[in-house]
C-alpha cells in the first residue's frame, strides 16, 4: 500500500511518524512561533542605511557606527600658493591627484616627516585645485579617522559603485605595539582578493616613515622566532603606498617666506626687519620653525593689529579630532 505524502517509515517495522514541517521540526505550531519571532525581529532592526548623496558636498567623515558618510559643509583649507618650502611634494602629488580624477593609473600616497610642514593641508589643497578642474562626475574627499580603520572594507564597499572618484584620506595615521588594525590597511592598499576599488585612492599622513616607531620593530626583532619576518612583516604597510613623499624642517629663509606670504595675503600692515625680527623671536620661544608655527605667529599679530583673517585656525572641520595634527 502507498504511503501517504505525509507519513514516512521510522526505524522500527511498520512504524511510522509525521514528517517535519518545513523549518525542520515536527511541531508546526512551534515552526508558527518561530517565524512570528523572526517577523518581530525584523520590524525591530534598523533600517538600512540610506545610500548617501555625494552632490550634497565635496568632503565627507566616514562613521563607521551607522555606515554613515556626514557632508562637511565648509572645508577652510589653504591656498595653494600659501604653502611655501614644500614645491616638489606639492608638484607630485597634484600630478598623481591629477591622472586619478582622469582616470589614469596613480598611487596611493604617504606623506610622512616634521610636524607642522603641510602635509594634509596639501591634500586638502590638492584635492581643491585638482577637483575644480575635474568637476564632473567628481572628485570627493573622505576622511577617515585613525581609530577607523579596521571599518575601511565597509567604506570601500559603500565608495565602490559611485560613479565619483574618492580620496580617502587618514590624518596622523600610525599604530601602537598591540594594534592589529595595520592589518586592514594593508589588505585594502594591496593583496586583497577584491582589492581596492578603481574609483579610490588612499592618502595618508604621518610623523613616522614606517608608520610604526622604531622601537616596535626593534621589540620585534628581540623577541619574535624569526626577527627578520617578524620586522618586515611590520615595516610591509609603508611598502605598499607607491608614492613616499618627505616633509623635513624648513630653514630660515623657508620660514620667513611663510610668515611674509601670510602677511601679504591678509594684508596685515606688518613689513620688513621688524616683521622678520618678531617672526624670529617667536619661532626661538617656540623652539621649532615649521609651517604651523609661522601661522600661530601671524594669528598672534594680525589678532595685536585688529586684522582678521577669516577665522582662529587654518584647520577645516576634517582633521580635527587629534590636536597635533598638521595645520
Amino acid at each position: 500500500m502507498a504511503q501517504s505524502p505525509q507519513r514516512f517509515r521510522g526505524k522500527a517495522a511498520g512504524e511510522s511518524v509525521a514528517a517535519p514541517a518545513p523549518c525542520g521540526f515536527a511541531d508546526a505550531a512551534a515552526c508558527e512561533i518561530l517565524e512570528r519571532i523572526a517577523a518581530a525581529l525584523e520590524r525591530l532592526a534598523p533600517p538600512p542605511p540610506p545610500a548617501p548623496d555625494f552632490a550634497a558636498a565635496e568632503a565627507f567623515v566616514w562613521h563607521p557606527e551607522g555606515r554613515r558618510l556626514s557632508p562637511v559643509r565648509r572645508i577652510n583649507r589653504v591656498e595653494m600658493a600659501l604653502l611655501k618650502g614644500i614645491d616638489r611634494v606639492r608638484d607630485l602629488l597634484v600630478e598623481n591627484t591629477e591622472r586619478f580624477a582622469r582616470g589614469l593609473p596613480a598611487n596611493n600616497a604617504l606623506l610622512w616627516g616634521a610636524r607642522g610642514m603641510g602635509k594634509s593641508s596639501l591634500v586638502k589643497a590638492a584635492h581643491a585645485a585638482v577637483g575644480a578642474a575635474h568637476s564632473r562626475p567628481g572628485l570627493k574627499l573622505i576622511e577617515i579617522h585613525r581609530e577607523d580603520i579596521e571599518s575601511l572594507p565597509e567604506l570601500m564597499a559603500a565608495l565602490r559603485n559611485a560613479p565619483q572618484r574618492f580620496i580617502v584620506f587618514c590624518d596622523d595615521l600610525s599604530f601602537d605595539a598591540e594594534d592589529t588594525s595595520y592589518k586592514s590597511l594593508k589588505t585594502m592598499l594591496e593583496g586583497g582578493i577584491e582589492g581596492r576599488p578603481a574609483n579610490v585612492i588612499f592618502y595618508a599622513t604621518s610623523n613616522r616613515r614606517h608608520l610604526m616607531s622604531r622601537e616596535m620593530v626593534e621589540n620585534e626583532r628581540a623577541t619574535a622566532i624569526n626577527p627578520g619576518e617578524a620586522a618586515e612583516e611590520k615595516v610591509s604597510l609603508s611598502d605598499r603606498f607607491g608614492l613616499w613623499l618627505g616633509f623635513h624642517r624648513c630653514s630660515q629663509d623657508e620660514f620667513l617666506a611663510m610668515v611674509e606670504g601670510y602677511v601679504a595675503h591678509y594684508r596685515i600692515p606688518l613689513a620688513g626687519d621688524a616683521l622678520r625680527r618678531e617672526a624670529l623671536e617667536w619661532a626661538t620661544t617656540r623652539g621649532a620653525r615649521s609651517g604651523r608655527v609661522a601661522w600661530q605667529y601671524v594669528q598672534d599679530l594680525a589678532g595685536r593689529l585688529g586684522v582678521r583673517t577669516g577665522g582662529g585656525s587654518r584647520k577645516s572641520e576634517i582633521g580635527n579630532r587629534n590636536p597635533e595634527a598638521d595645520f
